[in-house]
């Protein structure tokens, strides 16, 4: 995936892209301090990977993002291919906005996202965490 940084004066204010790394962990108000019933896991990793794909890896995918903002100042950008434009900047912090808000609508009422880490490299990451929902269900 490609981005660009509005209003960064490093390198990221140019068009360059990434090979991302996601990694999600959800949680389940099931969990507690007994072993989970048959078949005994929180949720199902294929079905899990299937949201992800559907609602994050296929729409982000060889995609080009870029701000609102960047697009006033490159107005030629606009008719790029596979070009998502959002009303805010897509760092990687916004990028885990972006799919927190799409997987969670995905996940039913029992599970919960309680941390999202995306990697841009192999040694830089952000990450989003909400520890405290699930704390002594």
């Amino acid at each position: 995936m490609g981005h660009a940084i509005n209003g960064y004066e490093g390198k990221c204010k140019y068009i360059h892209g990434h090979s991302y790394t996601l990694h999600v962990t959800v949680a389940t108000k099931k969990m507690g301090n007994e072993p989970l019933p048959s078949p005994g896991f929180v949720i199902d990793f294929k079905g899990l990977k299937k949201i992800v794909n559907e609602k994050v890896i296929s729409r982000l995918d060889h995609s080009l993002i870029l701000s609102e903002e960047y697009i006033k100042k490159y107005p030629d950008l606009s008719q790029g291919q596979n070009l998502i434009v959002w009303p805010y900047e897509p760092s990687a912090e916004n990028i885990l906005y972006f799919i927190r808000c799409e997987l969670q609508d995905s996940l039913s009422g029992n599970y919960t996202i309680i941390r999202l880490r995306l990697w841009e490299t192999a040694d830089s990451f952000a990450e989003w965490e909400d520890a405290g929902r699930y704390a002594g269900s």
